[in-house]
């Protein structure tokens, strides 16, 4: 187990000891409508006021274009939290967000039996 101070909470065998709504203060929604795959990057701003933990990951992530759901893998938090940590981040004009673009239609249906085939293969 890591000390108090070095870090996110963490135990081997069980994982984040602080519940991921303490990072977002309890909040469940994002000031800002983000999808999973809205893509994020550094303005260059220098936010103003204490980050947090997360919000200092996040903002290392982002130095180059990257996905919502990217960043809350990195950070091991789920969508939500890392939503709102974003939001966060955006509010205070230290990030820029620019909503996903679509090639091929999300819902078409012989790219989604594709993706299923190539899922059962790996199976």
């Amino acid at each position: 187990m890591t000390a108090a101070g070095d870090g996110p909470w963490l135990d081997d065998a069980a994982g984040r000891l602080v519940r991921p709504f303490t990072v977002s203060n309890g909040r469940t929604r994002p000031t800002i409508a983000l999808d999973l795959l809205s893509q994020v990057m550094v303005t260059g701003a220098t936010p103003l006021g204490y980050l947090g933990l997360e919000h200092t990951q996040a903002l290392d992530l982002c130095r180059a274009p990257v996905s919502v759901a990217e960043i809350a893998a990195h950070l091991k938090l789920p969508a939500a939290v890392t939503k709102v940590v974003l939001s966060d981040l955006v509010d205070c004009g230290a990030l820029t967000t620019k909503p996903p673009e679509f090639t091929h239609n999300p819902t078409d249906r012989a790219l989604l039996e594709a993706v299923l085939d190539g899922l059962r293969r790996q199976l």
